[in-house]
């Protein structure tokens, strides 16, 4: 059962507990509710000091979603999980369209503009905003979550796969001695760059065999550029002949095959490019700091037979994984929408400028993307309507529900739920 984050009157971090109690707290008026997501209270009396079980924060980042969890090293009994959604692709399409506008402006016949020198210059550790986002978004939800709960100690997958091990297959070490890792990486970049599917007939969802694109009896090598995915009747049907001789009666398909082998796979390479930046930010909170790679990642997910979620890989990061308690655990998921445009003015699709936008962002103190309770008794809208808020000057909101999109609520009947902080939730 997901726990309740509890802080005490002085906003320390207490262990976390059980709904129920959680429930009775608020119903004595002993404590009231901190946070809406992730749901915290806060308690109105200092309680006796109690002991506190140290958690730890593990986290699996990836391109488009990072998953997090809170685990007890000591009982394995995961406190909280959440899965994140970062919006690196829609900066990337945003910064994107304005380099397009201004290419366009440039070859009108605009103003003179003296030309900028040396604008160009990049910090030391300087990352593209698409990339640096998805860094900001797990410091951002670190600290939060280090204000809400207990934590000592984190967890991060620094590599989603061992590029080492995959170049040089015979290194030492405990793990790989043992033989418990071998494969795992190789295999799970495979089944990521390939699609989990047959490379020469496209069959999914059946058994999937490494293949050498070309043959080891014809001096192919073991490097990952040439390995792919096939199932047993096209691994036993090709055997050792060359892939052009395989595929002689499909050059489609032989130009994708070779194609795809040398390309790299872009959402690693996205993770790949801000790990070290993101440990370095890890490393900010004092707190030690465990990692690990993705093959082990799956080799412990496999050896407790846990389905494959983000939430369920970030508890699984890492040597220190204990056995895992996920009864009843119902995971957060996290939008990062970001706070809105900055713009004045609202452009066509040529980058014209076609309407005016209000620098006031507070309307009747609710702000756009507040998460609100709107309760109408009177008109054609009587009910109740919980979701996201956008406001406008004139008092009359619209609220995006479940349901769809609820126009014309009056601020009256408004409550707040959650300031907006660039995040939905759901």
């Amino acid at each position: 059962m997901s726990k309740i984050l509890v802080i005490n009157s002085n906003k320390k971090p207490l262990e976390p507990i059980h709904p129920a109690q959680a429930r009775q707290l608020l119903r004595n008026k002993k404590a009231a509710v901190f946070r809406r997501f992730p749901f915290t209270i806060i308690l109105k009396e200092s309680r006796s000091d109690s002991p506190i079980s140290p958690l730890r924060l593990k986290i699996d980042p990836g391109a488009k979603h990072t998953g997090i969890a809170l685990v007890n090293d000591a009982t394995g009994e995961v406190v909280f999980a959440a899965e994140l959604k970062h919006r690196g692709f829609a900066i990337r399409d945003a910064l994107t369209s304005r380099r397009q506008l201004r290419r366009s402006r440039r070859d009108r016949k605009t103003r003179y503009r003296q030309p900028r020198f040396l604008n160009r210059t990049r910090p030391e550790g300087w990352l593209t905003p698409s990339l640096q986002s998805r860094v900001d978004h797990i410091k951002t939800w670190v600290e939060r979550l280090r204000k809400l709960a207990p934590i000592q100690a984190i967890s991060q997958e620094l590599v989603r796969f061992n590029m080492q091990l995959m170049l040089h297959p015979d290194i030492q070490g405990k793990e790989y001695q043992q033989g418990t890792l071998a494969g795992y990486e190789t295999r799970e970049y495979l089944l990521e760059k390939w699609g989990r599917q047959c490379a020469y007939c496209g069959v999914k969802d059946v058994p999937l065999q490494i293949e050498h694109i070309h043959p080891r009896a014809k001096g192919g090598s073991n490097s990952i550029t040439n390995l792919t995915l096939s199932c047993e009747k096209c691994n036993t049907k090709k055997g050792t002949r060359d892939i052009k001789e395989f595929l002689k009666k499909d050059p489609s398909r032989l130009e994708i095959i070779l194609k795809q082998a040398q390309r790299p796979l872009a959402d690693a390479a996205a993770v790949n490019t801000t790990r070290f930046a993101l440990l370095n930010t890890l490393k900010e909170t004092g707190l030690p700091i465990e990692t690990g790679s993705g093959g082990l990642t799956k080799y412990n997910r496999n050896n407790q037979n846990l389905p494959k979620t983000h939430w369920l890989d970030a508890a699984c990061v890492g040597t220190s994984t204990p056995i895992l308690n996920i009864k009843g655990i119902k995971p957060l998921f996290i939008t990062a929408n970001g706070h809105g445009t900055r713009q004045m003015a609202g452009t066509d699709k040529f980058g014209f400028p076609t309407r005016h936008r209000s620098n006031k962002q507070i309307h009747y103190g609710f702000s756009t993307g507040d998460i609100v309770k709107a309760v109408v008794t009177n008109g054609k809208k009587v009910g109740e309507y919980l979701g996201r808020v956008l406001c406008r000057a004139t008092g009359s909101f619209d609220i995006a529900t479940k349901m769809g999109r609820i126009a014309g609520i009056s601020y009256k009947y408004c409550s707040v739920i959650h300031k907006k902080d660039g995040y939905s939730y759901s």
